[in-house]
């Protein structure tokens, strides 16, 4: 059964074309995955489905009756007098409204002696369970108990929602949509913010979900888990896979190499005519016969009606890595009897750690384990903690924060850039043109930048500066995929040492070869790649 319909649908944005008649069809129990790079439209295709925009043009379908529900990427949650247990109840107010009457009913029954007002007592108690069963109110406590240990809420219940910080917000504005249970489950980048226990619990929810679900996300791992269908998102239009992500990737290579095979066909096909051409006004010249240059005259319209097959861009974009700065010590960062306390809480309890030269080191843990106090410490800003944490000599740290912020948001690119590295402008606008700054974008300001355009800027400064040890703090988070697997490409070949914090499992099996977990005020090491990991996480909780 179709739940949602889109057709010819037109989305302009100013003078911009967001949407050129997209075609889009979503059937029943369908998981879809919509892809895109930034700018697409994939979070405004979720908007217009659910009239928080209109089209321009076309139409959309919803199945009579159907309900919906919408995590946005920043949930409108306003109830700031309340907890954030009270938030999550709320999702089921009808359900204890009903249940109170219940209750309130029996009590007036158990006190009645009246046979008449006794019957009518339970003639509505009769109608209110009726009522209850039909809204499955004897399962709420148990729907909210499994959402609430699935997202690791237990911590946030009591305190007020306006204290909450916004990726908490975010995944009670998460939580609260899941326990509705609609019959279409429309999720913008649900996966923000979740820990690595958190999002193996959601995919297994999600692959189980008895409804249909939109899921916009970069998160190539999750989609490859939980979704059956891919839309890809480009120049207004969708193309529908039927598969996950990885299939996706595989149908659209094959139709590139199909394609590109087409493209020289084509070009012998021109060639051929070219030469033929060539030759007919030869021979009509050489014999004086005009027959020759009417068979010259016919293939020369032929080429010109031609439709021309544009050459596909097999070879994928790539970020200059290229360090050309002294190697440090074989030693890079060492960590001794490191603890720290942030308040009551105590984060480390002399934790021991030695990361070594050219190692890629994935920081693991569930939210709140200090993976970024850690990262502070090794940045040196960290105060308090007790133990050692110390650079070698020779090591030169380039850091991307998970949230980049410019002192100076009024700053060009090129401003910035040469701030940061001096050196004449055509020099900095050669170098910026090879990160995918261009033109006129080299006099973008800083503070308009996309997520993938900082990390990107912030890539070529860290180039000239020579860096040996790159510490990342979720490097991937508000980044496209096709800026994800350029980063990839690029950490893969870099020639030293990254520590890096992400949640981006995919990101984690391309880079890694080293898994950190924060776990019990330690650092547990092992080393392998990310799938290697998790197969002796897996072994090792079956013995």
């Amino acid at each position: 059964m179709i739940e949602i319909g889109m057709n010819e649908i037109h989305k302009n944005f100013g003078f911009k074309a967001v949407l050129s008649g997209l075609n889009l069809e979503a059937m029943t129990k369908e998981r879809i995955g919509i892809v895109g790079r930034n700018g697409t439209g994939k979070s405004t295709i979720l908007k217009i489905i659910t009239g928080e925009e209109n089209a321009d043009s076309g139409t959309v379908s919803i199945r009579k009756s159907a309900t919906l529900g919408y995590l946005e990427q920043i949930p409108t949650l306003t109830d700031s007098d309340k907890t954030a247990g009270d938030i999550l109840r709320s999702v089921f107010a009808s359900v204890f409204e009903t249940e109170d009457k219940m209750r309130l009913t029996e009590t007036k029954m158990a006190e009645e002696a009246d046979s008449d007002a006794l019957n009518t007592l339970m003639e509505n108690y009769q109608l209110l369970q009726i009522k209850f069963l039909a809204m499955d109110g004897y399962s709420v406590e148990e729907r909210l108990n499994r959402v609430i240990q699935g997202f690791s809420l237990e911590p946030l219940l009591e305190r007020p929602f306006n204290v909450l910080s916004g990726g908490q917000k975010t995944l009670i504005g998460l939580a609260c949509t899941v326990l509705k249970e609609p019959d279409i489950l429309l999720l913008d980048e649900p996966t923000n913010h979740l820990d690595m226990k958190t999002l193996e619990w959601f995919e297994d929810y999600l692959s189980r979900y008895n409804g249909t679900v939109l899921i916009v996300s970069h998160d190539r791992y999750f989609l490859d888990k939980v979704t059956n269908k891919t839309v890809i998102l480009d120049a207004g239009q969708a193309t529908m896979y039927h598969g996950n992500y990885s299939f996706s990737v595989e149908e659209q290579e094959r139709e590139l190499l199909i394609e590109f095979e087409h493209f020289k066909v084509q070009q012998k096909k021109i060639e051929a005519m070219k030469a033929a051409i060539k030759r007919f006004r030869e021979w009509g010249a050489r014999a004086d016969n005009p027959k020759f240059f009417r068979k010259a005259k016919e293939l020369e319209k032929r080429l010109e009606k031609m439709e021309l097959i544009d050459r596909p861009q097999l070879e994928k974009k790539l970020i200059p890595l290229e360090f050309s700065s002294d190697r440090s010590s074989r030693d890079v960062l060492t960590a001794k009897d490191f603890s720290f306390s942030f308040g009551k809480l105590q984060l480390f309890d002399g934790t021991e750690l030695l990361i070594q030269e050219k190692e890629k080191a994935c920081l693991m843990g569930d939210n709140g384990t200090g993976k970024t106090t850690f990262i502070h410490a090794v940045l040196g800003l960290l105060d308090g903690y007790s133990g050692m944490v110390k650079l070698a000599p020779k090591a030169k740290i380039g850091y991307i924060p998970q949230e980049i912020r410019f002192e100076n948001p009024k700053q060009t690119v090129l401003e910035y850039f040469r701030m940061e590295c001096p050196m004449p402008e055509n020099q900095a606008r050669s170098i910026l043109s090879r990160y995918f700054f261009y033109g006129e974008n080299v006099f973008k300001r800083v503070s308009s930048l996309s997520g993938g355009e900082k990390v990107l800027l912030k890539l070529a400064v860290l180039v000239q500066r020579e860096v040996n040890f790159l510490v990342l703090d979720e490097p991937t988070n508000h980044i496209d995929i096709e800026t994800r697997e350029m980063l990839e490409e690029a950490l893969s070949e870099f020639n030293a040492t990254i520590l890096f914090i992400s949640h981006d499992r995919y990101f984690i099996r391309k880079i890694g070869n080293r898994m950190l977990e924060i776990k019990n005020k330690k650092i547990e090491s092992f080393y392998g790649d990310y799938d290697t990991y998790r197969a002796y996480k897996a072994n090792r909780s079956a013995m």
